[in-house]
């Protein structure tokens, strides 16, 4: 059964007069709509339409990726209309989520999402951003790669990117289907760290 969903009912606003920021605890209960709402776009392909019913992330695993600092939203009249969620893998930040509402799609809200995280990863002295998605879906694995991602081969693929990929395998999504990506980042070091040789990953915010 799908989660109780807050409907997004809201004028347009230009999409400069959006702010993007770090998601606030009582921002959870709205995100969980936004998910539903861009995974409509599944409709549009057979092969994937049952990923419209899916019923997504939960508030309660937001305020999880909220208290962590890993994640952000975009808003509209105080309303959130997008958002994005990563948790840290390896020497890189690793999106779990990119959803923007359908009706705010291809307004360039996901790129900038993107590019707050990246920037993000960047103060954190991490290497990188990483990802998986569907390889064909217009909207996946393509939008990445006009947003400087790249797909990786199977000799490329880390451990954790390998665990990532056959964890979504045993919960339906087929491997052939999937690829993980990458985008390197420039990493901001303190001096400190970056004198000692200590690798990014053992920064602690």
């Amino acid at each position: 059964m799908l989660p109780l969903l807050l409907p997004i009912h809201m004028e347009k606003n230009p999409v400069d007069e959006i702010q993007f920021r770090p998601t606030l605890p009582e921002d959870s209960l709205k995100l969980p709509a936004i998910e539903h709402s861009a995974a409509q776009a599944f409709l549009t392909l057979a092969d994937f339409a049952w990923l419209a019913q899916e019923s997504g992330i939960g508030s309660e695993q937001h305020q999880h990726y909220i208290a962590q600092n890993n994640s952000w939203v975009a808003v509209a009249g105080n309303q959130p209309v997008g958002f994005i969620l990563a948790e840290t893998l390896e020497d890189s930040l690793f999106i779990v989520e990119l959803s923007v509402a359908n009706e705010w799609q291809n307004q360039g809200i996901g790129r900038r999402l993107l590019a707050l995280t990246a920037s993000a990863a960047e103060q954190r002295g991490l290497s990188a951003l990483m990802l998986t998605t569907f390889r064909t879906v217009p909207w996946n694995a393509p939008f990445y790669q006009r947003n400087g991602f790249r797909m990786l081969e199977d000799a490329q693929l880390t451990p954790g990117l390998w665990q990532k990929l056959e964890s979504e395998a045993a919960h339906g999504l087929r491997l052939e289907t999937r690829c993980a990506m990458r985008r390197e980042l420039n990493p901001t070091l303190p001096d400190a760290l970056r004198l000692s040789g200590l690798p990014p990953t053992t920064i602690v915010e």
